[in-house]
C-alpha cells in the first residue's frame, strides 16, 4: 500500500481530493494569499490575560484577518523580538509573559495598527 502511493504528487498535500463546486480552481488557492497585504489587515488588539493560566500573564493578540500562514510567521517573529515562548491557537498570538511594549513597538514596525486593550 504504501509504495504506489509514495510516488503520487498531490500538489500541498492540504488533504482536497475533490470538489462538487463547479467553479472551483487550484490555481485561485495560491493567488489569494499572494494578494494580501499588511495594509489590509484590521486593527491588532493587544492585552494581558491570566485566565486559566494559574495566575501567570500572557500577552494575546488579537484580531488578525489574513492568511493563517501569515499568522504564524507573525507569531514566530513576536515570539523571536521578545525571546520567549508561546503559541498560535484559533486566531490569536500567546507570547508568554507581559510584553505588551515590544509587541505593539514590533507591529507597528512592520506596518499593523494597534491598539491596547485593557488596562
Amino acid at each position: 500500500m504504501g509504495k504506489r502511493k509514495q510516488g503520487r504528487n498531490r500538489g500541498d498535500n492540504d488533504g482536497m481530493v475533490y470538489s462538487t463546486n463547479p467553479g472551483y480552481s487550484w490555481e485561485d488557492e495560491d493567488q489569494d494569499e499572494e494578494d494580501w497585504s499588511v495594509g489590509q489587515c484590521a486593527t491588532l488588539y493587544v492585552s494581558l490575560d491570566r485566565k486559566q493560566r494559574a495566575g501567570k500573564p500572557v500577552t494575546l493578540v488579537e484580531g488578525f484577518d489574513g492568511p493563517a500562514t501569515e499568522l504564524l510567521l507573525l507569531g514566530k517573529a513576536l515570539k523571536q523580538q521578545c525571546g520567549v515562548g508561546g503559541a498560535v491557537k484559533e486566531g490569536c498570538i500567546l507570547v508568554q509573559g507581559d510584553h505588551r511594549d515590544k509587541v505593539v513597538a514590533h507591529l507597528n514596525s512592520l506596518g499593523y495598527q494597534t491598539k491596547r486593550k485593557g488596562g
